[in-house]
């Protein structure tokens, strides 16, 4: 099979044209610290670049030595070389969604909003929220000019789809026919109004009740009613940023592991972003396995673990190994205490006895095996790529070779960008 690109690393990061890296892929296949290792790589290079993570586990904070991330960029010391800067933060969802409201309300209507009951689990978790929310700080980032690199690690989501429709969706619903519904009765007035909204919201009550209780339609109305001028603002926010994700500055990374789960993902994201128009640059695949004795086989390993289990050619009765390769007849013994020392061997555990040939047999069979379990690990992973590599050849791939533990620090983040700059293509 043909050898897909190398992703050079090191390139996108040097390149001043590129200011927005999103990192994106199924959960649980290394994406935030994929984010973090550029990030840190970016910076030791003259970047001066800010991490935006939306991972719940905290983890970048902790390999980055701060104590904690929150909605503000904060500064992770002695990582830049030169002019390089390195900052971090982590996207609390509800705290931009108020800052939303602060910045496009007066003060009494903000405050009126921010205490509403449906405005609280609007922002505090309806479905697409993070993902808008991310999409919102992004946009946010970009516009204050202050990094010249902004590297993104998308929302845990249940498919690595959501980042890019989940926004659409949140700003179709504040600025589609539902919130026209809702917006009726303030335009109509009295009885009629409310008949309207009644009518109106029948189909929806079931389900968001569930969400707001009993006094869910006082709630949504007076929600609806603070909310009339800010409405537009969503749906244009987005679109911006999602016209902002398209341009030439920005470049997707897929981050995969050797999965079929994973890759099936990521070829579905490869080629959604081809039908949006999104710069991609390359899959990273992180988690890869290999080994440094890959001339031999499972199958030679196996074969020889089982040789030496099941006493193969090794393990003849004592003096007869040798005369059977040769053909030679036996003799006698030279003088009778040679006879003696065959018939009574040292106590096992002496050197070079056949006790301690024993347990170095063991010993090795039990390493062929491990040896022969790795091989078919490499062997199916490398199945896995093939599959990838043959339905998007065109997608350059960097590979990181998996970890013997989990990165918890700033020397780990660095060792993770030197290999995901020296990362060597699938099928090399």
């Amino acid at each position: 099979m043909d050898t897909p690109p190398r992703l050079a690393v090191d390139r996108l990061l040097d390149d001043p044209e590129t200011r927005i890296i999103v990192c994106c892929g199924a959960g649980g296949v290394g994406k935030t610290t994929t984010a973090a290792a550029l990030g840190v790589r970016a910076a030791g290079r003259g970047r001066k670049a800010v991490v935006l993570t939306i991972d719940p586990a905290r983890r970048l904070a902790q390999s980055m030595g701060i104590d904690s991330l929150d909605n503000t960029p904060r500064k992770v010391a002695t990582v830049g070389a030169g002019d390089g800067e390195l900052h971090a933060m982590m996207l609390d969802m509800k705290r931009t969604f108020d800052e939303i409201v602060e910045a496009h309300a007066d003060g009494e209507r903000a405050r009126a909003i921010l205490a509403n009951p449906f405005y609280q689990s609007l922002s505090a978790g309806f479905a697409g929220t993070q993902e808008y929310m991310a999409m919102e700080k992004l946009g946010q980032l970009r516009a204050r000019d202050d990094w010249d690199l902004i590297i993104v690690d998308t929302p845990p989501s249940r498919s690595a789809l959501d980042f890019l429709d989940a926004p659409k969706r949140l700003g179709s619903f504040l600025d589609g026919k539902f919130i026209r519904v809702l917006m009726a009765p303030a335009k109509v007035g009295g009885r009629a109004g409310m008949k309207f909204l009644n009518v109106g919201m029948s189909m929806m009550t079931g389900t968001l009740s569930k969400l707001m209780g009993a006094s869910l339609l006082k709630d949504v109305q007076t929600f609806v009613a603070a909310m009339d001028t800010m409405f537009g603002g969503f749906r244009t926010r987005a679109d911006a940023t999602f016209r902002l994700l398209q341009a030439p500055g920005t470049a997707f990374l897929v981050v995969a592991a050797p999965e079929p789960d994973a890759l099936r993902e990521a070829a579905y994201f490869v080629e959604r972003l081809a039908a949006e128009r999104m710069p991609l640059a390359g899959l990273v695949l992180n988690r890869v396995h290999g080994s440094g004795a890959d001339q031999l086989s499972a199958e030679r390993a196996l074969a020889a673990a089982e040789n030496l289990e099941e006493g193969g050619i090794v393990d003849q009765e004592s003096g007869k190994a040798g005369l059977r390769d040769s053909g030679a007849e036996p003799t006698e013994p030279a003088h009778p205490t040679e006879t003696a020392r065959t018939a009574n061997p040292p106590e096992t555990g002496s050197p070079g006895t056949e006790g301690d040939t024993a347990v170095v047999d063991r010993i090795t069979a039990g390493l062929l095996r491990l040896h022969a379990e790795r091989m078919q690990v490499i062997a199916r992973e490398q199945r896995t790529r093939d599959r990838f590599t043959s339905l998007h050849p065109e997608v350059a791939v960097a590979e990181v070779a998996a970890l013997p533990g989990d990165v918890h620090d700033l020397a780990g983040l660095r060792a993770i960008g030197e290999r995901l700059a020296a990362g060597v293509p699938a099928g090399a």
